[in-house]
């Protein structure tokens, strides 16, 4: 299609997007202060000339079809391109300022990201700080974030990623625990044991583990299933098993004697551990606010490479 055809449909595509997040022609009428007959017109015009169908439509619902779902996709990212360019001043501003959206997994963004935010903010008074915290997918592109934290060894691919650091999955147990237990020597061994895990997909009693090129996959099983970071440690402490933990969330008990790292030779799969990683959408008009931001993270992460390991310890405010 060539852009003379392609420019008058620029504004079809807008209202597509609008329609299919708000649900319906009326909701997403009384949106744009238009009425529903105009926004259906519009669809018309929109699916005549892309010669397909974007929406089924029923007396109740309003569903995408295939072609809609692609439809979709692309008109998310035209989008974007558009509030990119429309934030072209803030992108050449000397000083940073404006809203930045950041995605962090929970207990990742409580224990790691959180003390870092204060001096950030302290650092740029003219930047409005949002984060939001999820261990669910974020899209940058659809969910309107800037930058996303992610633990994983797969980045999503599309996405400029950034690496901090890495974290390893931990088994910890209590030293009242094992009592009148001998501390298991193999993952075979853990069928003897209450182990903690976190019981977000059927395969979470699962576990994992490798040893100088050797796997051996183990079915775990235990009285108590938590997908809450700090609720496991805590039940680790009250002697209900052997729990899993991120690295970083075993920093409090790593130097307490009460307390014993099972199986500390073995590397362990699964979720929330991997590369630590920001990833953002690609833009050669990268926005102040958000390069400061990503500059400052990484900075951060390279003067305390043990930042997994150990509590945070504040950089230079006189940094750049």
């Amino acid at each position: 299609m060539d852009t003379n055809k392609l420019l008058p449909l620029l504004s079809d595509l807008a209202i597509f997007t609008t329609v299919v997040d708000s649900g319906s022609f009326t909701a997403a009428a009384k949106k744009m202060g238009v009425t529903p007959s105009a926004v259906s017109r519009q669809m018309a015009r929109l699916e005549e000339a892309l010669g397909v169908k974007l929406l089924e439509r029923t007396t109740r619902n309003l569903t995408l079809s295939e072609a809609g779902k692609v439809a979709y996709t692309y008109s998310l990212s035209m989008i974007d391109a558009a509030k990119k360019a429309c934030d072209i001043s803030s992108s050449i501003s000397l000083e940073p300022r404006g809203y930045l959206r950041v995605s962090v997994p929970k207990a990742f963004g409580k224990q790691v990201l959180s003390p870092l935010i204060p001096t950030f903010l302290k650092r740029y008074p003219q930047i409005k700080l949002h984060i939001k915290v999820t261990d669910h997918f974020i899209d940058p592109i659809s969910d309107e974030i800037d930058v996303v934290f992610r633990l994983t060894d797969k980045p999503t691919e599309g996405l400029v990623s950034k690496k901090l650091g890495s974290v390893r999955l931990v088994l910890y147990g209590s030293k009242h625990y094992f009592e009148d237990k001998e501390l298991p020597t193999h993952p075979s061994d853990l069928d003897n044991y209450d182990c903690i895990f976190l019981g977000e997909n059927v395969t979470d009693n699962e576990w994992e583990f490798c040893l100088a090129g050797k796997k051996v996959k183990v079915t775990i099983d235990g009285r108590y299933i938590v997908n809450h970071t700090e609720m496991r440690l805590e039940a680790i402490r009250e002697g209900l098993g052997i729990g899993v933990l991120p690295e970083f969330a075993a920093r409090p008990i790593l130097n307490d004697p009460d307390f014993v790292q099972v199986l500390p030779d073995w590397q362990l799969a699964g979720n929330y551990r991997g590369q630590i990683v920001m990833q953002f959408a690609q833009s050669k008009y990268m926005p102040a606010k958000q390069r400061v931001f990503i500059d400052y993270i990484a900075d951060a992460f390279a003067r305390n490479p043990n930042m997994m390991k150990t509590f945070y310890s504040e950089p230079d405010k006189n940094s750049g």
